[in-house]
């Protein structure tokens, strides 16, 4: 069995690589690291190490990679794959998604088997968004073709990899724990399950468990981390008040969860308290400028903190701890990041009240917006 991941960073490689190549895989990875891509080709495996106290590693064999700029290798690999995934950050989904549509359109041209192309990303319907990047670019005739032999499910997909620097580019680290859920409901009627992943029928009720307490919490911690002047998430944890107000944010995003989908409130207590061990994990370095990178995407109307905080809203949830986090995303200031940039340029510019409506579109006159001027004038005093 061949799959063709997109993707070879570290998620890719410590991650998704790492799942399938155990369920006896061959993976092939896309990359346009062309040091990646060499090292990856000349030496067919690599190794992870799990950030815990024991430091163990896993090497992962039968790999190769073959280079994400030549579209004729892309297009054949995915012509020739058993299953196609990707970890390569949702904005980039729509440049992958030429090479997947050529693979595709070859596919139903000689009536290949059912593929499976999973979207494994930090967005709801990742899959569905790249499915839609991919059929954009077939004539009517090939997309009704692949309506029927090619699958995009859903996934939602949770591992804590930091930017980490070693001698062996190959080499990564990642924490112990991992979740891997796909939708059922939208594979192939005979598809043969990958040990590793978890499937469900209803995979909204995971998926936003997942955005609303991993990612909203996690960038709640980088952005009040920053502000409050720590270099890494698990300083930052070892602050009270950042801590109680992580917490706080994670207690109303539940309050959500439970009235949405009936989850177990006692259960859910425990979720959140293993959410915040992950982020205190003493074996992992994880800089608040990663985890906070590309604050417009995450102040966007259907991310981490702007959805979970209207849905608060409308079922008379407290959103304090939301707006406060909000807020200190509205302070991150990294010259580095291209959305950090914008969004302080537009601040200084325009004021903070257009910049929240533009990227959150959250109106001017909506008692959240209100309360993301009150935090920050707070943050700021």
């Amino acid at each position: 069995m061949r799959a063709v991941h997109f993707g070879a960073g570290n998620i890719g490689r410590g991650f998704i690589g790492l799942i399938l190549s155990r369920a006896g895989y061959e993976v092939v990875f896309s990359d346009v690291n062309d040091t990646l891509v060499s090292e990856l080709r000349r030496r067919k495996q690599y190794t992870v190490e799990l950030a815990n106290d024991t430091k163990d590693t896993e090497t992962v064999t039968n790999v190769t990679a073959i280079d994400g700029k030549d579209a004729a290798a892309v297009a054949d690999a995915v012509d020739h794959a058993d299953l196609v995934t990707t970890a390569v950050g949702v904005s980039i989904l729509k440049h992958i998604a030429a090479g997947i549509a050529e693979g595709i359109k070859r596919r139903v041209e000689r009536g290949a088997r059912p593929l499976h192309v999973i979207a494994c990303e930090n967005a709801i319907g990742g899959s569905a968004q790249l499915k839609e990047h991919v059929f954009a670019l077939l004539d009517e005739a090939t997309r009704a073709k692949a309506e029927v032999s090619v699958y995009f499910p859903n996934a939602a997909v949770d591992r804590i990899v930091p930017i980490q620097h070693h001698e062996d580019p190959l080499h990564v680290q990642v924490e112990p724990f991992y979740e891997w859920v796909v939708d059922r409901s939208q594979m192939a009627p005979d598809h043969k399950e990958i040990e590793g992943i978890l499937y469900v029928q209803d995979l909204e009720p995971y998926i936003e468990r997942k955005l609303f307490t991993v990612n909203t919490g996690h960038c709640v911690a980088a952005y009040l981390g920053y502000v409050a002047g720590y270099a890494t998430i698990q300083e930052a944890m070892k602050d009270g008040k950042v801590v109680d107000s992580i917490q706080g944010a994670l207690e109303e995003t539940g309050a959500v969860l439970v009235k949405r989908f009936g989850l177990d409130q006692g259960e859910h207590k425990k979720y959140i308290s293993k959410i915040l061990d992950r982020f205190r994990n003493p074996n992992l370095t994880d800089e608040v400028t990663r985890v906070g990178r590309s604050p417009l995407r995450k102040l966007s109307p259907n991310d981490r903190l702007v959805r979970p905080a209207l849905q608060a809203q409308e079922y008379g949830i407290p959103t304090d701890h939301l707006a406060l986090g909000m807020a200190a995303a509205c302070k991150f200031d990294i010259a580095e990041d291209p959305e950090a940039a914008e969004l302080q340029q537009v601040i200084r510019s325009e004021g903070l009240g257009v910049a929240l409506t533009r990227y959150t579109s959250i109106p001017a006159d909506h008692p959240l917006h209100r309360q993301v001027l009150e935090q920050y004038d707070i943050i700021n005093s």
